[in-house]
């Protein structure tokens, strides 16, 4: 019920801040397909690791890709996937994007699919998933950390719907 995986053309993938392994190889399988021409990747502005910022990393690992050309990192301040959308409006219009192929974890693609349309009407917005069988799974009440992450994706999904998408 969390997981929707319905990749369909766009012409931008963007990939959500977080998790750093999985939607970024998610994302250049995908732009190796033909589904976008472009990749977006949000990266926290400010979050130092090791003295050296996220964006400086993200930028820099990009730029050693054989797809540099097509690949832009945005930077974004916001913690919540609402603020993150209401962000990333910025760097798609740069890239004149109409429609887009968001890329976050499995457990996760449900509610951002339903924030990013409701905040960016302007915007067609599409969803896949980059799964990572050690993070979540389909028998998530088996392992300790799926079913806490089960329950916490339900809880973050009633909030939207019952609170925060009508603010």
């Amino acid at each position: 019920m969390l997981i929707i995986d319905a990749p369909e053309r766009a012409d931008v993938i963007l990939v959500l801040a977080g998790e750093t392994d999985r939607r970024p190889a998610k994302a250049l399988e995908l732009l190796g397909k033909g589904f976008a021409r472009d990749v977006v990747f949000n990266v926290p502005a400010n979050a130092v690791i090791y003295g050296t910022t996220y964006h400086e990393l993200a930028r820099r690992w990009a730029e050693t890709q054989p797809q540099a050309n097509s690949l832009h990192v945005c930077p974004i301040q916001g913690f919540s996937t609402k603020a993150e959308s209401l962000e990333t409006a910025v760097c798609l219009r740069k890239l004149q994007a109409r429609s887009v192929l968001i890329v976050t974890s499995d457990f996760h693609t449900r509610r951002a699919l339903s924030e990013f349309r409701q905040e960016l009407p302007e915007f067609t917005f599409h969803v896949a998933a980059a799964y990572d069988s050690e993070q979540f799974g389909e028998q998530w009440w088996r392992h300790r950390e799926w079913a806490k992450t089960n329950v916490s994706e339900w809880f973050r999904l009633f909030w939207w719907e019952l609170v925060d998408r009508w603010f």
